[in-house]
């Protein structure tokens, strides 16, 4: 920085000393001074809507040419980030209000409530860098603050220019997500509706806002220009070489978090509290970690990944838990807590080495069943019947043979006189063609049937096999539709 003296810049000496170094466009901000590995780095706290009008991002070839340092833009992960952002700012107007023991707006707490409210919220640092300077800063214009009592050092006052671009190194998806931000709430607060497209809120596709809602995004808004900010680490001088080098170690050196550590962390999503305590906590569910590689080492607990994996099928139809709202699972939670308690009733299911005592503590059978109390109680397309057909399915699953020995689970290994043998001849009009798909189901070895790892092709075929053996109904075939099943006796007269 400037060199000052008593605090103050000392004077420059010419006019061009003076143009460089500052014109009237400088704004000043508060900053700590650090040395990141030795390099000049300034640590800065502003607020998020000045930070967005502070930077810019070198990632379109097209307009920045041989300065571009940042990688194509994923505007999916953008627009997560962006619902977790407005959720931040509806927590931190709530935040703001109670630090100053104002009274809360039952509509805000119920737009929370509606986005799923989480124990924290927070935004790590941006990290970006000023090219328009000298690598040590020598060049900005700045003076240091004084503590008046004891005249320490508390940090520095820098004053920086429209040419002072803060060009995002690690973070152009968090200030896209900003971005996106913005223009949802400048558009809900003119037209005072929520939009059908790009709604970032969970509910109120197209609907008109209340008068305490749109006081609610009003007071979101105010936050995002005033209380919550954004912290930045601002790098100097770099060129675009050292910009892509310093985006590589930030990306790339890190160690991604164990699924089922991040699983555990998170309470943020519905489906994660649900498993937390209501099948923990009340039903008491043994949950554990680390992957049971070992079937002798399985002392009957299910693995966290697999139970979350399960539930997204059974509550979402989906393989993931990614971006559920407290809406999407609202009134199947009870049913969903009925599934394991079914589960949980199932013989061997929960004890030390279940996986020899059933082929139900696999997880791909779970999702067999969880994908048939979907279909029956939560698809858009489930039948009229669907809450009695969930009812004798869970109702039957301590009498279904989910045994190892149970021939029906090696259906695609047996000749046609095998099948017919034991007992299985009319379960091939319940299955898929046998021309399409895969038809390998797994192994059985030593009195064990070890199903395969690709999940997403076996437990449709094992949802079949189990409507089949408690004569619930054909997937494969419509409903009341196929008339050449019925023995219809059916005559026409003709006209004389």
């Amino acid at each position: 920085m400037i060199p000052s003296t008593n605090g103050l810049p000392a004077p420059l000496a010419t006019l061009d000393d003076v143009l460089d170094g500052g014109d009237t466009s400088e704004k000043p901000v508060k900053v700590f001074v650090g040395h990141n590995l030795g390099n000049r780095v300034f640590l800065l706290s502003v607020p998020m809507h000045e930070f967005y009008g502070m930077s810019e991002v070198a990632n379109d070839p097209t307009r920045d040419g041989d300065t571009v340092a940042q990688r194509k833009l994923d505007p999916a992960h953008a627009n997560k980030l962006a619902t977790y952002i407005l959720k931040g700012l509806v927590s931190a107007a709530i935040d703001y209000r109670e630090g100053r023991n104002q009274p809360v707006p039952e509509a805000m707490i119920a737009v929370l409530r509606k986005m799923g409210p989480q124990p924290y919220l927070s935004m790590q640092p941006i990290v970006v860098n000023i090219r328009d300077c000298d690598v040590r800063g020598t060049d900005i214009r700045g003076v240091r603050l004084l503590d008046k009592q004891t005249e320490e050092t508390t940090g520095f006052k820098v004053f920086l220019s429209q040419r002072h671009v803060l060009w995002v190194i690690d973070g152009q998806h968090r200030r896209k997500a900003m971005q996106l931000v913005f223009e949802f709430l400048e558009q809900i607060r003119s037209s005072r509706v929520y939009p059908k497209k790009g709604n970032l809120v969970p509910f109120g596709d197209g609907e008109v806002l209340t008068s305490e809602e749109v006081k609610v995004w009003e007071e979101c808004f105010e936050r995002a220009r005033t209380f919550c900010t954004v912290s930045v680490e601002v790098h100097l001088g770099l060129k675009a070489d050292a910009e892509r080098q310093l985006f590589h170690d930030l990306n790339r050196l890190g160690k991604k978090v164990d699924t089922n550590l991040a699983l555990q962390f998170d309470n943020s999503n519905p489906i994660n509290l649900f498993i937390k305590e209501r099948l923990m906590d009340e039903l008491g569910l043994g949950v554990v970690e680390n992957d049971v590689k070992n079937w002798s080492d399985d002392d009957g607990r299910i693995v966290r990944k697999d139970l979350v994996s399960v539930n997204a099928i059974l509550l979402l139809n989906r393989t993931n838990i990614n971006g559920a709202t407290p809406q999407a699972i609202e009134g199947r939670t009870e049913t969903a807590y009925w599934f394991w308690s079914a589960v949980k009733d199932i013989p061997g299911f929960g004890e030390p080495l279940s996986r020899e005592k059933t082929v139900a503590a696999q997880p791909v059978v779970l999702k067999a069943i969880a994908k048939l109390v979907f279909d029956f109680s939560f698809s858009n397309r489930r039948p009229d019947d669907g809450d009695d057909m969930t009812e004798r399915l869970l109702s039957s699953l301590d009498d279904i043979d989910l045994s190892h020995s149970n021939p029906m689970w090696r259906y695609y290994n047996m000749t046609e006189e095998e099948r017919e043998a034991n007992g299985l001849t009319g379960l091939a009009a319940y299955l898929p063609s046998d021309e399409t798909g895969n038809r390998d189901l797994g192994s059985y070895q030593g009195g064990f049937m070890r199903f395969g790892a690709k999940h997403n092709d076996i437990y449709p075929i094992l949802g079949d096999m189990i409507r089949w053996t408690i004569g619930l109904p054909n997937r494969h075939v419509k409903r009341f539709g196929d008339l050449s099943s019925l023995n219809l006796d059916i005559s026409f007269s003709e006209k004389a």
